[in-house]
């Protein structure tokens, strides 16, 4: 039998390194060598790119601003106004059955178009705590076939040995001041529908799930729920289960569908019955209109106007650069990918 020859040996060797080594099969995707648009930041380009966001951004900023202000807001925090001067403790007042009825006035000071949403603000309320974020089922509130199913609802899971539905602390907290308005002796009439996500609506609650047993517990977080309801009609529990990022926030109550005109006085009256007072919380009731762009809010315009100011800033001050000491650039023919595959 004849040895092999030497040439043999060499390429089972090469073939067995190449299977060991971990080194990638060679693509251009994988050494970054695929075609790419790669800008020369030359003086004028910059220049220029700094004065197209200059002029793109300032005038989105000056519209946003408009709209802005264009809203009109009546804001009024009731919550220290609505408890007896005779009370000191005004926690005690707020969990008694002793009739909370308040009485506010409102002055329009700019016309306000229909419609007019009507919001409730909270403030130090930290809806976004993560136990009570986590404390709901969703299972529960989309079908009816697993309303025995509280798991993750522990505190308010169940009361006198029943199923709470809907469970968790989120709707048990459910906000339950009240509000009526008058204007000139005639009411105003406050539209409740349609104020929540339709998907929340048609996704999130069940038609055919309705509440049971619940605030029947020892201890009551908030409002009632009608059982003879489902909750996917029950639009305040949905917009309250929407949980809120920040500890100040708003939510719709309603919306008035009439023009209110310049120096109306709207009579509200409210039932001051949530208790914000445990926790050194605020309440407020806010009538608002929206824009294009949707509620009063001046920091998008002011964003916008400070980045499209920055950038002007930065373009005047390169020209000047560039004009007072300019600076020879190389020939851009060096850079590697203006080379070719030889390196020439």
């Amino acid at each position: 039998m004849a040895p092999p020859t030497l040439g043999a040996e060499g390429s089972n060797d090469s073939t067995a390194n190449r299977r060991q080594t971990k080194r990638p099969k060679y693509s251009k995707f994988t050494q970054q060598e695929l075609p790419a648009c790669k800008p020369i930041l030359t003086p004028r380009a910059v220049i220029s790119a700094f004065l197209i966001v200059t002029v793109v951004f300032i005038p989105i900023g000056v519209a946003s601003l408009l709209a802005s202000r264009d809203v009109v807001e009546l804001a009024d925090r009731y919550d220290l106004q609505c408890i007896p001067a005779n009370v000191t403790d005004k926690v005690a007042y707020i969990q008694s059955s002793a009739d909370k009825t308040c009485t506010r006035e409102l002055r329009v000071e700019k016309r306000m178009k229909s419609p007019i949403y009507v919001y409730y603000q909270l403030d130090n309320f930290y809806q976004n705590h993560r136990r009570y974020v986590k404390s709901r089922n969703d299972e529960q509130l989309r079908d009816a076939g697993k309303a025995n199913t509280t798991s993750g609802c522990d505190p308010e899971d169940n009361a006198n040995g029943m199923p709470i539905v809907p469970c968790g602390l989120i709707a048990w907290s459910l906000f339950n001041d009240t509000y009526s308005f008058s204007r000139s002796e005639s009411n105003l009439t406050v539209n409740k529908t349609g104020i929540s996500w339709k998907s929340d609506r048609e996704h999130k609650f069940g038609k055919d799930v309705f509440p049971k047993n619940f605030q029947k517990g020892s201890i009551i977080g908030g409002a009632h729920l009608d059982e003879n309801i489902p909750l996917s009609d029950q639009e305040d529990l949905i917009v309250w289960m929407r949980t809120a990022a920040l500890p100040t926030f708003r939510k719709l109550y309603g919306k008035i569908e009439v023009d209110l005109e310049k120096g109306d006085v709207i009579h509200v009256t409210l039932k001051n019955r949530y208790n914000t007072y445990s926790f050194n919380g605020e309440k407020k009731l806010v009538l608002s209109t929206a824009s294009w762009l949707g509620g009063k809010n001046d920091f998008l315009g002011f964003a916008y106007l400070c980045v499209g100011g920055l950038s002007f800033f930065l373009a005047m001050a390169f020209t000047i650069v560039y004009f007072v000491k300019p600076r020879q650039l190389g020939d851009p023919s060096y850079l590697s990918w203006n080379r070719n595959a030889g390196g020439q």
